[in-house]
C-alpha cells in the first residue's frame, strides 16, 4: 500500500504534514508506505528535525505549489510541476494508492476530475463527510461542499453510491439512507427536495427511509444521508463548531471531542476511479496522522471499484 501526501499543502504545511506523517509512519504495517510529494530538501529538512529513522517513508519532489487563494483550474494548467499535479500524476499511473492533501480544495477537487476522471455513469463525484453518531460509530453525509446546487437525479445517485460507500467502509449490509429536509413528512421541502425523494423512494437499490432533519443528525437514524453540497457544507461545519464552542467554555465531552475536525482528519471524494482524501485546510499533525488511518481503510475497502460496478 502506498499512500500518497501533498507535503505542501495546508496552512501549516510542510511542518504539521511532515511531523503527522511522522507520527502516522509508527502505526503503519510493513507493507504500507508514505510517498510525501513536495520539495525535496525542506522535506528530508523536517524528517531530521522530528527525528525520522524508518524505511516507510518516501519523497517524490515537486517544485511548485498551489497556493490556497489560487484559481483551481487555472492553478494546475499553469504548474504542472506542482504537488496536487505529480500526486495525481501518480494516482493515475497506480504508483500510489490514494492521494490526500490538505491544500486548496478546487485544486484537489479539479484535479481528480482531470486526472482519474469521474466513473462512468456519475452526474457528478462527491465529497464524504464522517458525521459521528451518540450510539458511537458514524454516518456519512454527501455532499457536503463539492457540489452547491444538486438536481433531484444528483441527490438520487447520491443515495446510491453513499450507499455503497458505507457498505463496504463500515461493512453494512443495508445502510439506511435519508435524505435531509425541513421536516420529516413526504410532501415537505423545496421543489427538489420533494422530486429527490421520490427517485430515492422509488429507487430498489438503496434502503430508504425518508427524510430526516437536521435535529436528527447525530441521532442514528441513517447510515448515508443525502443533501446538496451547500446544506452539507453548513452542517457539517456547524457541527465541528461545537467542538470550538464547548473547548472556549472548558467543556470537555467525548463525544463532542469527536466533533473535532482532527478526530478524522479528511473527507473522500466519491465517484472518481481512485482514492482521493481532503484534509482540513488548517490541518495539524494529528489531524494529518488521522486522516491517514482512515486513508488506509479507503485503499482497504476499494469502494470506487464497488460503485463502478454498480453503475457499469
Amino acid at each position: 500500500m502506498k499512500i500518497g501526501i501533498d507535503a505542501m499543502g495546508g496552512d501549516f504545511a510542510p511542518e504539521a504534514i511532515v511531523e503527522g506523517v511522522v507520527m502516522a509512519a509508527s502505526d503503519l504495517p510493513e507493507n504500507a508506505h508514505i510517498v510525501l510529494i513536495g520539495k525535496q530538501d525542506i522535506i528530508n529538512n523536517l524528517l531530521l528535525k522530528y527525528n525520522y529513522q524508518g524505511s516507510q517513508i518516501e519523497i517524490v519532489h515537486a517544485d511548485e505549489v498551489v497556493e490556497m487563494g489560487e484559481h483551481p483550474t487555472k492553478a494546475l494548467s499553469q504548474k504542472p510541476h506542482s504537488s496536487i499535479s505529480i500526486g495525481f500524476k501518480l494516482l493515475k499511473d497506480k504508483q500510489i494508492d490514494i492521494f490526500c492533501g490538505a491544500g486548496n480544495t478546487g485544486a484537489m477537487h479539479v484535479g481528480a476530475l482531470f486526472s482519474i476522471k469521474a466513473i462512468e455513469g456519475i452526474i457528478r463525484p462527491a465529497i464524504v463527510g464522517f458525521v459521528p453518531q451518540k450510539k458511537g460509530g458514524h454516518s456519512i453525509m454527501l455532499d457536503i461542499g463539492a457540489n452547491a446546487d444538486c438536481k433531484p437525479e444528483v441527490l438520487e445517485q447520491f443515495g446510491v453510491i453513499g450507499s455503497i460507500f458505507a457498505q463496504h467502509t463500515f461493512g453494512i449490509d443495508r445502510p439506511r439512507v435519508a435524505l435531509m429536509n425541513i421536516g420529516e413528512e413526504e410532501q415537505k421541502g423545496s421543489v427538489i427536495a420533494q422530486a429527490a425523494h421520490q427517485l430515492l423512494k422509488d429507487n430498489p437499490r438503496i434502503h430508504f427511509i425518508g427524510n430526516m432533519e437536521g435535529g436528527d443528525l447525530f441521532d442514528d437514524k441513517a447510515d448515508v444521508i443525502v443533501t446538496d453540497g451547500f446544506t452539507g457544507n453548513v452542517l457539517f461545519k456547524l457541527a465541528e463548531s461545537f467542538y470550538i464552542v464547548a473547548k472556549e467554555r472548558g467543556i470537555q465531552d467525548d463525544y463532542i471531542d469527536k466533533m473535532n475536525y482532527e478526530s478524522v482528519g479528511g473527507s473522500s471524494i466519491i465517484g472518481v476511479n481512485g482514492n482521493v482524501m481532503i484534509a482540513h485546510g488548517i490541518s495539524s499533525a494529528v489531524a494529518i496522522k488521522n486522516m491517514i488511518t482512515w486513508a488506509r481503510k479507503q485503499v482497504d475497502t476499494q469502494a470506487y471499484i464497488q460503485i463502478a460496478k454498480a453503475l457499469n
